[in-house]
């Protein structure tokens, strides 16, 4: 690839996949986003007590999680853009069961449902961006969009869910959502199919031990919040680490394994892997979080409290859109910038007041959205150039997978930390929200660090 052929104007093919790609993105994070903004309003019409709350908002991970890993392997084999056409119908499905739900289980099963097609959705988007976008300042462009995309859906599901509760009902959010997916499964197939060029056999018993192991994890790490040493607590964590364990096992001996653990032994894909885990731990987490105590702990409104997040989640697109100018720089020293950015953000979020309407948390907010941005468009980048291109979907779904991991743990802990008990007082989750911020801002600064360490001597 020649410098005048990497510098040219990106193809209309690229900014159809990008296109098409980022509005994927887009629609997956408003998806996961929106019950964020409207958690009593859901538990008051489902009649969802504090388990079927917790599971409203954990179940689309779950399905997230299990899913994105074995989607991205299948793309590679059987088409990217067939898989992500597939995500996207079920995506359909899953919003239509939403609106319609009128019980925590059925709801519930919903989001599971959204996790699954979302996780097609993510794992595919990066790999037709990888595939459509050489490396160099085409890709920079590329990846900047979707982590734009990424931020965008995350304003735009709390802020829509908030309005639509507001003024209309929230289920027309989630009928909002319907005719997204509709438009997405159009538009994609405009889209030009690649494969890896190499089918292997379906790895059905790891595949089978991955989903089995991951789901029992995280829902022990559900279950667990309601306390940890109940049986079926302690039998699904116990179960989970041994699957997990099991399907680590399969790949390092299996003629033909989902993923070849030799790809590890990159410094960029074990870079890609740590930050893409701190970030789901770190800034995931805690902004999951933040709706909740912006309206239970400081009294805001569901207006007031997304306008505070789409501070964060524009910040971020702006961050991301402007990355692409950093492309000069080695990928691990961008990636280590942006997370200590970010986690220098979260730090200034430690101390919310109850009487300045959320404003003393802008800088915080702005700061973090910025880290937010350039992270995120270096992730994107790292998913696919740490793995050879005809494991692009793979990579992706490597990346998503450990990010919805992180994000699991980390809501689990600040859930233990700021919700001790039900009816506590104000103080003590503030208290706990506190802790919380040290924690992911915390594990988010070691994300950095450990992208910094993992430089190539060369590049220092």
């Amino acid at each position: 690839m020649t410098a005048t052929a990497q510098s040219a104007p990106p193809t209309p093919d690229l900014r159809r996949t990008v296109a098409v790609a980022g509005f994927g993105t887009l629609l997956v994070m408003a998806v996961f986003t929106a019950p964020l903004a409207t958690p009593r309003e859901l538990a008051t019409e489902l009649g969802a007590g504090p388990a079927g709350q917790t599971w409203i908002l954990s179940a689309m991970s779950l399905g997230l999680t299990v899913a994105m890993l074995t989607a991205g392997a299948l793309a590679d084999d059987f088409g990217r853009r067939r898989v992500f056409r597939l995500g996207a119908v079920v995506l359909l499905l899953a919003s239509v069961l939403s609106a319609l739900a009128t019980v925590t289980w059925l709801f519930v099963f919903a989001r599971v449902l959204a996790g699954l097609g979302a996780a097609a959705v993510l794992a595919c988007s990066l790999a037709l961006i990888g595939h459509a976008a050489p490396p160099g300042p085409q890709r920079a462009y590329a990846m900047g969009r979707w982590s734009a995309s990424l931020g965008l859906g995350l304003a735009l599901g709390p802020v829509l869910t908030a309005l639509a509760a507001q003024f209309l009902d929230w289920r027309v959010m989630y009928w909002v959502l319907v005719l997204g997916a509709a438009v997405l499964v159009t538009a994609a197939r405009g889209l030009t199919e690649s494969v890896s060029g190499h089918r292997r056999p379906l790895d059905l018993p790891g595949v089978l031990l991955l989903a089995a192991g991951l789901a029992a994890l995280l829902a022990g790490l559900t279950l667990g919040r309601g306390g940890w040493l109940a049986p079926a607590t302690l039998a699904l964590l116990g179960g989970g680490l041994l699957l997990l364990l099991g399907f680590l096992l399969r790949q390092a001996f299996a003629a033909e394994p989902m993923i070849e653990l030799s790809l590890f032994r990159s410094r960029g894909l074990v870079s890609a892997t740590l930050v893409s885990f701190a970030a789901g731990a770190g800034v995931t987490a805690l902004m999951s979080f933040l709706p909740i105590v912006l309206q239970n702990a400081l009294g805001l409104g569901l207006v007031t409290t997304s306008v505070l997040v789409v501070v964060w989640s524009g910040a971020s697109v702006l961050a991301a859109l402007a990355a692409r100018r950093l492309h000069r720089l080695d990928l691990d020293l961008r990636l280590g910038l942006g997370m200590i950015i970010l986690a220098v953000g979260l730090f200034a979020l430690v101390s919310p007041s109850r009487t300045g309407y959320g404003l003393d948390l802008l800088p915080g907010l702005l700061i973090a959205g910025i880290g937010t941005g350039i992270s995120n468009s270096s992730l994107g980048v790292a998913a696919v150039a740490s793995v050879p291109p005809a494991k692009a979907g793979l990579g992706g779904g490597l990346n998503q997978t450990v990010r919805y991991l992180g994000a699991a743990i980390g809501v689990t802990v600040v859930f233990v930390l700021s919700v001790r008990s039900a009816g506590a007082p104000i103080s003590e989750l503030l208290d706990g929200w506190r802790a919380s911020v040290y924690v992911c801002a915390g594990v988010t600064l070691m994300g950095g660090v450990a992208a910094l360490a993992l430089r190539p001597r060369a590049s220092r």
